[in-house]
């Protein structure tokens, strides 16, 4: 009796910590929040077929700041998306600059939720159509948390995660998901823009791109395009850093991923109903092998990466300057 009485204690202790862990860090307190998500590979899913898509357990570490005299106060929040190497140092040390700047922040662990470390060299294990559906169950998730400012929350990312952060914006995936829950603002660092919509339909939230005039894995080129084709109809501007690569706003040092695809030749369409097409011979990349057989025709392999002083010195203030301005105007 005592044994079944400790296991069912124990059981108890386990469903708590599956759905949240609280830690208090002095003037943070961080969380661990799960949320349901689903698997689909292809963006042509989310808008044709989310319904029958498998499910997913997510989670992400939540930070919030803490007010002893407000306990009721609600914060703007940063959700963060990492690349396709997963969390890496510099992109923590933009959400440690934001909470510090008194946003709450949210880490989304699309890769460590699936068992994945990486997706270098396939970039079929987990892609940009899955980590947008997780970065709209997160938002609509945290908007429901009694500390979160659900009209002020922003998403950045890097490399794959830059792709969320602006693809998040393309409204026919994005109304799919919901319609209720929109993203203040879009912070995209290194994305990869080599995929032209047909359909142009923006979020008219303020979209930023900052990438490396010298990336040869996501290069700057695709991304002036983008921004010129939807100057017009969407609130998108871009900077470009000269003679910066791939991760310039890291601090490790250039050297060759002899894994990594350059996409550098690469101009892939997207359709209105989310498929995106091989170059030549206009194939839907719906599934991993096809993916596999349209990257035959455009990309190389071996790639540059690391960081530039200069970019990084400036990329840093840049993205705080950003999320000042669009998530705490009207703020005391």
């Amino acid at each position: 009796m005592k044994v079944n009485a400790l296991n069912k204690i124990r059981g108890l202790f386990s469903i708590l910590f599956f759905f949240s862990i609280s830690v208090n860090f002095g003037q943070f307190t961080q969380e661990k929040i799960h949320f349901e998500s689903a698997n689909p590979f292809a963006l042509s899913d989310i808008i044709g077929n989310l319904e029958a898509q498998e499910s997913q357990n997510v989670y992400g570490v939540l930070t919030l700041p803490t007010d002893a005299l407000d306990q009721e106060k609600k914060y703007p929040l940063v959700i963060g998306v990492a690349g396709s190497m997963g969390w890496r140092a510099h992109h923590l040390a933009y959400m440690e600059m934001y909470q510090k700047m008194g946003f709450a922040t949210f880490e989304l662990n699309s890769f460590k939720s699936r068992g994945v470390t990486s997706t270098v060299g396939s970039q079929v294990e987990v892609t940009i159509a899955t980590v947008i559906l997780d970065a709209y169950k997160a938002l609509e998730t945290l908007s429901a948390h009694p500390n979160i400012d659900q009209d002020k929350v922003a998403i950045t990312g890097w490399s794959l995660g830059g792709g969320v952060a602006l693809f998040s914006a393309w409204l026919p995936v994005k109304n799919a998901i919901t319609q209720q829950h929109s993203f203040a603002a879009h912070l995209a660092f290194y994305p990869p823009c080599f995929i032209q919509p047909e359909n142009i339909s923006f979020s008219q939230a303020p979209i930023q791109i900052l990438i490396g005039g010298a990336d040869n894995w996501t290069p700057a080129k695709p991304c002036e395009n983008l921004v010129n084709i939807l100057e017009d109809s969407s609130n998108v501007e871009i900077t470009v850093y000269p003679d910066a690569h791939h991760g310039f706003d890291s601090e490790a040092p250039v050297v060759q991923n002899e894994k990594g695809y350059s996409f550098k030749d690469c101009q892939f369409t997207l359709t209105q109903e989310g498929e995106v097409l091989m170059n030549y011979l206009q194939l839907p990349m719906s599934n991993s092998w096809l993916q596999k057989l349209g990257f035959l025709f455009c990309v190389e392999r071996g790639v540059t990466i690391g960081g530039n002083p200069e970019a990084r010195k400036k990329s840093f203030p840049f993205a705080a300057a950003f999320m000042e301005k669009h998530l705490m105007a009207g703020e005391e």
